[in-house]
Parts: C-alpha cells; structure tokens; sequence
C-alpha cells in the first residue's frame, strides 16, 4: 500500500461562482500534480481574482500591464523554518473563460491544465527556453492524460 501524499490546498475566491470549479476540483489537479511526491511542502493556495486585482499582480511582479490566466509565487521558507507551503496560485476566472473559448477548449479543463502548469512552476519548472518548454510540456500532458483531459497543446 502506497503513502497517500499530506496535500493542503486552500482556495480564497474573490471573483465568485460562475464558471469556478470547486475547491475539490483544484484539490485533485494539485495532488495530480504533485503526483510521485511522498515527502516535501505539499500546500499550494489557490485566489482566483478578477481582471483588476490579477493585472496589478502581474504589473508589480512581472512588469506586464494585463491580467494573465495563472501566477505562481513560490514560497521561500526562511532558515530552519519548517513550512509545509510550496507557494501561491493566482488565477483569473474571465482570463481563464476567454481562452478556453477562443482556444476551443472545456473551462475545466483549461482551469485543470493552468493549475497543473502553475504548480509545475511552484516546483521549479520553467519555459524560458525550448528544452525546458518540452520538459515541462512533456509533464503537463502526463499529468492531464491521467485525468482524462486531452493534450492542452494541440
């Protein structure tokens, strides 16, 4: 019998309900993606924002003036601190509709890869260049496969 992964996923929505999943739903894409792991900061918060306050983030922390669909902040503990947080997620509920519309896609599904992807980050993962693009691609179309929703890339 495997050890069942101590996951701590909390979901602050500021936007509301239409169209959000429910905080079950990012539970499970979280653990997903934190899948293979035993050990380790497993706590991610999730805040889903609209456009503004998601603009302002991504303005003060990126230096891009537009709400994107997700941020990763990935926590930093400080020496000898024993914290089970791996970091924060920020969605944007309105990003995250238009580009599954314009993109053909089902929202959850969008919702599940854009959580998947952030915490890909939150462990280090990155795609500032080709090869680590494909790694981290590689890893998200795993991850999403196993939940039954299709390649995100095609």
């Amino acid at each position: 019998m495997s050890a069942r992964l101590d996951l701590r996923v909390f979901v602050q929505n500021d936007f509301g309900r239409g169209g959000v999943p429910v905080s079950r739903s990012f539970e499970t894409w979280v653990r997903a993606a934190l899948s293979g792991r035993r050990r380790g900061r497993t706590g991610v918060n999730i805040a889903l924002l609209d456009s503004d306050p998601a603009r302002e983030l991504n303005l003060r922390y990126r230096g891009k003036d537009y709400a994107t669909n997700v941020l990763s902040f990935a926590y930093e503990p400080a020496p000898r601190e024993k914290s089970g947080l791996l970091g924060d997620l920020v969605l944007c509920p309105p990003v995250v509709a238009r580009e599954a519309a314009e993109q053909g896609k089902r929202v959850r599904d969008h919702y599940a890869h854009l959580t998947v992807h952030g915490v890909l980050h939150l462990l280090g993962y990155d795609h500032e260049n080709e090869r680590e693009a494909r790694k981290m691609e590689a890893i998200e179309r795993d991850v999403l496969a196993g939940l039954g929703i299709a390649d995100p890339y095609n």
